[in-house]
């Protein structure tokens, strides 16, 4: 930046210096400055914080059990002119083709034969052909299954999957709706208060449905506890974030973005484990109640008190994390900390609208427009690996462990490599590798269900390094006049990718391919379209939307030191 200078009058002689003085602006002392020189970045303090915060991550993952509690089950119309009068019966019987039509997988899950004679009847144990119409087949009147451990036998919802579906849909919906509600807990209320009441909710409402009745309960119940404790990742996760130095957040957003991947091979576990899926929902939300001691045990964000001039305790809470740290705080920096807080916001100094930028800036449109398709294509293939994963095999629950745990090598490969060979490598890399992994996914034929299953993780691997590496580079192409706007805007946008993901298992009724040649269709669009963006290795973070315009030309790189 230009430096400025001054002339000072020597009051005493009543000459003019012959030597400028550079004239000192120093930016207000903020917390990043105090961990950075005197607190410690990373010390023991914030890696208690991050110890407890831990298992309310982990919690957050469960939101994602109607994959289990919703999922899918085998099942075929019901046979009463054979005796047939319930939906726990036999359900593949040796007679099952002569009443119900053969399938390339089995036997029709959704018709049956029509009676061809009346006033006769068969029997649970012999059915006979002749009893049945094979050239005409009708709707089933009720169903038997297989197995009884999902709300489809419950609610008896065979041959409604996409009503079983939209429980998904639901969740995702509930999501969207707790971005703003937890912002504003958090905001108004503190991070702490926020943390616990979310994982309150979250086990409490999760419990209740443990005891739906019906399935317009249970989907009720499914988008209150999303709306009312889906806040609960973002709140642990400011938490912890908010009092880590500059040179340890990105490593520690991976890290807990891995410790989320963990809460979804423990669920995976426990719906293994603990079939039911009332009693599968009690263990997972039950241990949730502990959190409420947490209220006692964490301190409240020093960032939050600071900003709601609450200075008594965020000193309080300064001191201590001194303390745990082995370190010390300087009065002086204590003062300088709580007088930042004091300076008044500025009034409004003429600058345009976002809307009136945007429209102003072409570059800025064309940013505005492209880094939304990355968001619902990253969240779409994220998700939609997930659900989909139980439809590997008869193995639901391992596959669905090992597609999660594949995200943590991901999330670490990203932090390793986006530093090295840039964001656009990075990030356009993992789309093309995920799509060409969905691709050739579609093309490997079912008897060959390891390298299946191989082709299926390193599709994972590849969206999820594109997921942990998307914040940072969204964030980078953006002026900071509007960077929190627009990286807000972009995120909600992704949304769609999550309400429509719980969506994609129904349509491989039609083309078992269908999800998979979605997934790599969008992954190479999005590929492409970040090969259209400047990178953002080794540049300034822009200031000004003069700044972000001029992102990837020489002057918006960093100078070394002289």
């Amino acid at each position: 930046m230009p430096e400025e200078r001054d002339v000072a009058m020597d009051s005493v002689s009543g000459k003019m210096e012959s030597e400028r003085k550079p004239r000192v602006f120093e930016k207000p002392l903020d917390l990043d400055d105090v961990l950075v020189n005197e607190l410690g970045q990373l010390g023991w303090f914030q890696l208690r914080i991050i110890a407890l915060v831990v298992v309310p991550i982990m919690m957050s993952a469960f939101m994602s059990e109607y994959i289990f509690s919703a999922a899918a089950i085998p099942h075929r119309c019901w046979i009463p002119e054979c005796n047939e009068k319930s939906k726990e019966l036999k359900y593949d019987p040796d007679w099952i083709l002569n009443a119900v039509p053969s399938t390339g997988s089995g036997f029709s899950s959704c018709r049956r034969f029509a009676l061809q004679t009346s006033g006769t009847n068969g029997s649970l144990d012999n059915c006979p052909a002749q009893l049945f119409d094979h050239s005409k087949t009708v709707g089933c009147q009720g169903y038997v299954y297989e197995k009884n451990n999902s709300v489809v036998f419950d609610f008896d919802l065979g041959c409604q999957d996409w009503l079983r579906a939209f429980a998904g849909t639901l969740n995702s919906i509930g999501i969207l709706l707790a971005m703003p509600i937890t912002g504003y807990i958090s905001d108004r209320f503190g991070r702490r208060f926020a943390l616990v009441v979310n994982v309150f909710n979250l086990s409490l409402v999760g419990l209740i449905r443990a005891f739906s009745v019906n399935y317009t309960m249970y989907m009720i119940l499914q988008i209150v506890q999303t709306t009312l404790g889906a806040g609960t990742f973002s709140s642990a996760y400011i938490f912890a974030a908010e009092l880590v130095g500059p040179k340890y957040r990105v490593l520690t957003s991976a890290t807990l973005s891995s410790i989320f991947a963990i809460g979804q091979v423990i669920l995976g576990a426990v719906a293994w484990l603990i079939q039911p899926w009332r009693s599968m929902l009690m263990a997972l939300h039950i241990p949730g109640f502990v959190i409420i001691a947490y209220y006692g045990i964490l301190s409240e964000s020093i960032r939050w008190l600071i900003s709601k001039r609450k200075f008594t305790e965020a000193k309080k809470v300064l001191e201590t994390v001194a303390r745990v740290n082995g370190t010390q705080i300087s009065e002086k920096s204590l003062q300088a900390l709580m007088g930042s807080a004091e300076t008044p916001p500025k009034a409004n100094d003429g600058s345009p609208s976002l809307i009136r930028s945007i429209t102003r800036s072409p570059v800025l449109l064309r940013r505005v427009c492209t880094t939304p398709v990355w968001w619902i294509t990253t969240i779409f293939v994220y998700y939609g690996l997930s659900i989909d994963s139980t439809s590997l095999s008869d193995t639901i629950y391992l596959n669905y462990i090992l597609t999660c745990a594949i995200e943590i090598p991901g999330f670490y490969t990203a932090v390793f490599v986006l530093d090295r060979v840039g964001r656009k490598a990075t990030i356009s890399s993992g789309f093309f590798f995920s799509a060409a992994c969905n691709i050739i996914f579609v093309f490997v034929p079912s008897s060959l269900s390891v390298f299946r299953l191989i082709v299926f993780l390193l599709g994972k691997f590849g969206i999820s390094m594109v997921m942990t590496s998307l914040y940072l580079y969204t964030s980078e192409l953006y002026p900071t006049e509007y960077r929190h706007s627009l990286l807000a805007f972009s995120s909600m946008i992704g949304r769609i990718g999550s309400i429509t993901a719980p969506l994609t298992p129904v349509l491989m009724d039609y083309w078992h391919g269908i999800p998979s040649m979605m997934f790599g269709a969008m992954g190479i669009l999005s590929g492409i379209l970040v090969l259209t963006q400047p990178e953002t290795l080794g540049t300034k973070m822009p200031d000004t939307l003069a700044e972000a315009e001029a992102l990837g030309t020489p002057e918006s790189k960093l100078q070394p030191p002289s």
